[in-house]
C-alpha cells in the first residue's frame, strides 16, 4: 500500500495553499512527512476536498487530536535540557513578521502588568516589584516552528511562584497573555506551573532589549517559540479557552516540543 503521507505535490495546490500554516504545524510535529496530497487527505478524513471549508475542518481536526494527545503525554515535572552559558547566542535571534525597525518600544516607567480572571489580588504590578522577587536563570533551547533554533539565557520570576503570590486559582485550565503587539497567546495550566516557565525580564545577564520583549516576555522550555509572547501587558487565569494570533492562523494550541 502506498503511504498516505508522501513527499508529493498536492493534486490542486490552490486548495491546500490556503491552509499552509496548519500543514506546516502538522509537519513540524511529525503528523505528516513531506507534502500532503488531496487524495491522502480524503482517505484519512473522508472530507470533500472540493470544499475549502471541509479541507480546513479536516486539517484542524487532525491538529486538535494531536494537541489532545500531546497534553495527555505531558509530564509537568520533566525538565528540558539545559546548556552552558558559553553556548548562548548574543543577542538572541529576532523573530517576527515585521522588520526589527518596526518594533514599538514599551516605556518601562509607565508599564504595568494587568491581572484578570480567577485571581484574588488583581492589583497591577510594576517592574520594580518583579525585580524585588527571587529570580531564576534558564539556559534553554528556543525552537521555532519554522525549523530553526538557538540557545538562550533567560532570567526572571518563575510563573508558578508569581501565580501563587497573587492568589491565582491553579486549578483553572488556562493562563492567557495579552501583549503590546498583535500576538497574544495562552498556556495550559500545567505548562504555566512547569518549573522552567518564567516571566523573563533579562537575557544573558542584561535587561531585555526592546526587540526581544522588553520589559517582560514569557519563556517556557516545553513549547515552540510562538507560544512565548513578548511585551506582555496582561495575564488572565481562566477556564475559557481564547486562541491567540497564531492559533487562529492554524497553528496547534498545545504546541509542545
Amino acid at each position: 500500500m502506498k503511504s498516505l503521507f508522501r513527499p508529493a505535490q498536492p493534486t490542486s495546490p490552490a486548495v491546500l495553499d490556503d491552509h499552509r500554516p496548519i500543514i506546516r504545524s502538522l509537519q513540524r510535529r511529525g503528523l505528516i512527512r513531506g507534502g500532503l496530497s488531496l487524495g491522502a487527505l480524503t482517505m484519512l478524513t473522508g472530507c470533500d476536498v472540493s470544499r475549502p471549508a471541509a479541507v480546513e475542518a479536516a486539517l484542524r481536526g487532525i491538529s486538535t487530536f494531536n494537541d489532545w494527545f500531546q497534553q495527555q503525554l505531558f509530564n509537568p515535572n520533566k525538565l528540558a535540557p539545559t546548556y552552558p552559558a558559553s553556548m548562548v547566542l548574543k543577542p538572541p535571534r529576532f523573530n517576527a513578521y515585521y522588520d526589527i525597525m518596526d518594533v514599538k518600544p514599551v516605556d518601562g516607567d509607565t508599564w504595568k502588568l494587568e491581572l484578570a480572571g480567577l485571581i484574588d489580588d488583581k492589583t497591577p504590578w510594576k517592574l520594580p516589584q518583579f525585580a524585588a522577587l527571587p529570580q531564576q536563570d534558564e539556559v534553554i533551547r528556543h525552537i521555532c516552528i519554522e525549523g530553526w533554533d538557538y540557545i538562550g539565557q533567560w532570567s526572571g520570576v518563575p510563573l508558578r511562584d508569581f501565580l501563587r503570590r497573587i492568589g491565582a486559582d491553579t486549578r483553572a485550565k488556562y493562563v492567557n497573555f495579552q501583549s503590546a503587539d498583535d500576538y497574544p497567546s495562552s498556556l495550559d495550566m500545567a505548562t504555566a506551573l512547569h518549573p522552567q516557565t518564567i516571566l523573563a525580564t533579562s537575557y544573558a545577564g542584561e535587561p531585555l532589549a526592546a526587540p526581544f520583549g522588553f520589559p517582560m516576555r514569557l519563556r517556557t522550555s516545553t513549547k515552540l517559540g510562538f507560544k512565548n509572547p513578548k511585551w506582555i501587558t496582561a495575564i488572565e487565569v481562566t477556564n475559557t479557552y481564547t486562541p491567540g494570533y497564531w492559533e487562529k492562523a492554524g497553528f496547534g494550541w498545545f504546541s509542545g516540543i
